[in-house]
């Protein structure tokens, strides 16, 4: 299994898309049968919104702007680049996750965004697709509130694939559902509630962090471009890791520098690490809580 710890070609779909095939390759050359990304690979995450000074202020024209580039650059489902990825994997033989802002072209919901992450199996085929339900705080000035559909594990060769984004991992019941569908590997483009998600659900977690570099910040944001000395270099610093049913790292965590993480992954693992602990089985106790997932579509 990998994973992409690496910077897109900011705010370039293109580009971006470009080098994450790259990647995809030389993950492939290493024999992979799964390469995963972080939130919004494509085509970068708006950490101007945290460090860009007035960013979210009324009317800002700067932002507006910076806007403007992150809805064009985009993408869409079905569309382009997710044809693209699609037909990677199945040449490839190899299943993707990736994270990406979407767009919708036409229709209700056509001038919002979403934070969205998309499964494609080896076989080419678009598997899920997520949009995150609760953009993060400074989010929701870019993003819309998701929907329920990707709330499941899917099935590859490599094993059951879910995902969950960032602050998600924060909401019990979203877990409960990714719990429930029986998970071998999550992939979490968040790092900080990786461990234990990896505990809790007995399953293998592939935590994929950002690298962004300052240098990236948008021209339009002057003061954003501006660094003291000792500062590091990067907005986001990656912090990958890859960690097993029993919460202990797999490959210890990579910070300030990119990389692609490959291991192998042993998944009767998770049959041992079952014996003590199932969240949605002998622990779940159905006689005391009921849990229900509603099917529901933003658009």
């Amino acid at each position: 299994m990998a994973i992409a710890q690496s910077a897109p070609v900011y705010l370039d779909k293109r580009a971006s898309l470009a080098k994450a095939l790259d990647l995809i390759q030389q993950a492939a050359k290493q024999d992979a049968q799964l390469v995963a990304f972080g939130e919004t690979w494509l085509p970068g995450y708006p950490a101007w919104l945290d460090v860009c000074p007035g960013a979210a202020l009324w009317e800002n024209a700067s932002a507006k702007d910076v806007f403007a580039k992150l809805r064009y650059n985009s993408i869409t489902a079905p569309g382009e680049e997710v044809n693209a990825l699609r037909e990677a994997a199945r040449d490839l033989n190899v299943a993707i996750v990736m994270g990406a802002s979407e767009r919708v072209d036409a229709g209700p919901g056509n001038g919002t965004l979403y934070n969205s992450l998309f499964t494609i199996s080896e076989d080419g085929q678009l598997r899920n697709h997520h949009r995150k339900l609760v953009p993060t705080y400074t989010e929701r000035l870019v993003w819309g509130n998701g929907d329920g559909r990707g709330l499941e594990a899917v099935s590859t060769a490599a094993g059951r694939i879910g995902g969950l984004i960032c602050w998600e991992h924060w909401m019990p019941l979203a877990r409960m559902a990714l719990h429930n569908s029986g998970e071998h590997i999550h992939v979490a483009v968040y790092q900080l509630a990786s461990r234990h998600y990896a505990f809790e659900g007995r399953c293998f977690v592939l935590a994929v962090g950002l690298m962004m570099p300052a240098a990236d910040l948008p021209d339009e944001f002057v003061d954003g471009r501006t660094s003291q000395p000792g500062e590091s270099q990067w907005v986001e610093r990656g912090g990958s890791a890859i960690i097993g049913p029993d919460s202990r790292y797999v490959v210890d965590p990579v910070f300030d520098r990119e990389e692609l993480l490959v291991s192998d992954l042993d998944l009767t693992q998770i049959d041992r690490e079952s014996m003590t602990f199932d969240v949605s089985g002998h622990y779940a106790r159905p006689d005391l809580f009921r849990f229900e997932r509603k099917n529901t579509d933003a658009k």
